[in-house]
């Protein structure tokens, strides 16, 4: 039996990351459950279902909501106010992170954004296995997170790194010559930049494959999750990022592959569904059965491939250029992109101006500032203070460039 704290136990990772542990109750224990605070009524139901003995909350305004709505839900369930027992409550900005530490064998950071880097970094510190979704934490944190992992302790639960993981086992880290990551291509796979220049927010939100969150699926659109992919790949592998490539496959069926220095290559295939990488973080090194249906072999498909059109999406190269920059760098390229991307939901810019702002905040931040929060500070010299003051001023960065007066749409 598994004992498992879930991060972001409210949105599209942490639901699914339950249906996966209500269906194995023989393997996993939810002693804990920590979210942003925004769907109360969701995260009350979770703690009772689960029997969580911990639940969190990052905004402390939320704690009279949670507590009247955990009352609310086992008043609901017949039960007493006395008989039943309720979690004990953490709230606050550290909330998560403070959970991340607690005692168990797995923790899941299912938080979107880089706000999930001090819960990364306290669970591996607490010497808990990392099933790890959030990958803007490893992006972001880069050094900080990977010197802090024990081997093997981070186990990925992207599908496109739990497919990674699950090809390396088919040779020695010296034998293996590129990883391939596959990408969907998203809804505007095939158009010219020029065509992209009028697409409306709910155009990018209309993904063809998967179904995520609003940040998780622009990013998508622009590929810019692709980028934060091969920056994590890089860390959690250690494979140069000159031996990454991106190749789209639309049908999202083919997760990612590893390519050998024989000429073999490796590929992990599945339909797309999120528990299949979900189940595989809680339980890794084991499998658990039936946990999505299989590729049906019985009718015909086609799975096709092709090369990634950088001058349409330059979201790769670009979190390529920010890797090989290193240190603070890819903080700044994922804190002036989630900038970019509200503005773009909220009209201020167009879809194609978030890489062209991304692009501008990280040449400002490699050129010498006198601005602390502006100067590049390189891997080896990294902390979280440095890593959180050039996440700051990428934002204020962006947030000054996405203002109407500055870019029209």
């Amino acid at each position: 039996m598994r004992d498992v704290v879930i991060l972001g136990s409210t949105g599209s990772i942490g639901t699914q990351s339950l249906e996966v542990v209500a269906d194995n109750t023989d393997q996993f224990r939810v002693v804990g459950l920590a979210a942003e605070g925004s769907q109360i009524p969701l995260l009350a139901q979770q703690a009772l279902d689960t029997g969580a003995q911990a639940v969190a909350v990052s905004r402390a305004t939320s704690v009279q909501d949670l507590q009247l709505a955990l009352y609310a839900e086992a008043s609901r369930r017949g039960w007493a106010t006395g008989e039943v027992q309720l979690p004990r409550i953490v709230a606050g900005p550290e909330a998560a992170a403070e959970l991340a530490a607690m005692p168990c064998d797995v923790v899941l950071n299912g938080i979107t954004g880089s706000t999930g880097l001090s819960a990364t970094l306290a669970a591996l510190e607490a010497g808990r296995i990392l099933a790890l979704a959030n990958k803007e934490s490893l992006v972001v944190g880069g050094s900080l997170v990977t010197q802090a992992a024990k081997p093997g302790q981070i186990v990925a639960v992207d599908s496109e790194h739990s497919a990674l993981a699950q090809c390396l086992r088919g040779g020695a880290a010296a034998e293996v010559d590129r990883l391939i990551l596959t990408a969907s291509g998203g809804p505007f796979r095939g158009l010219s930049r020029e065509q992209m220049r009028d697409v409306t927010p709910s155009q990018a939100l209309a993904h063809p494959t998967w179904n995520m969150g609003r940040v998780i699926t622009t990013n998508s659109a622009t590929l810019v999750n692709k980028g934060l992919e091969l920056l994590e790949a890089h860390l959690l592998y250690g494979v140069d990022l000159d031996r990454i490539d991106v190749v789209v496959h639309p049908q999202s069926i083919v997760h990612s592959m590893v390519q050998f220095v024989d000429g073999s290559t490796l590929a992990q295939c599945s339909p797309p569904n999120m528990k299949l990488p979900i189940a595989l973080g809680l339980s890794w090194p084991d499998r658990l059965s039936g946990v999505t249906p299989p590729c049906d072999w019985s009718s015909a498909a086609s799975w096709t491939f092709e090369p990634l059109d950088t001058d349409a999406f330059p979201a790769v190269e670009l979190a390529r250029h920010a890797g090989r920059l290193g240190g603070t760098a890819p903080a700044v390229y994922n804190a002036a992109n989630e900038v970019c991307v509200d503005a773009f939901h909220d009209g201020r810019i167009g879809f194609t101006q978030i890489l062209d702002i991304v692009a501008l905040v990280m040449g400002e931040h490699t050129g010498s500032g006198l601005d602390v929060g502006s100067m590049l500070v390189p891997s080896d010299q990294l902390t979280l203070e440095l890593v959180l003051e050039a996440d700051a001023w990428a934002r204020a960065r962006a947030k000054d460039l996405t203002q109407p007066t500055e870019h029209t749409h």
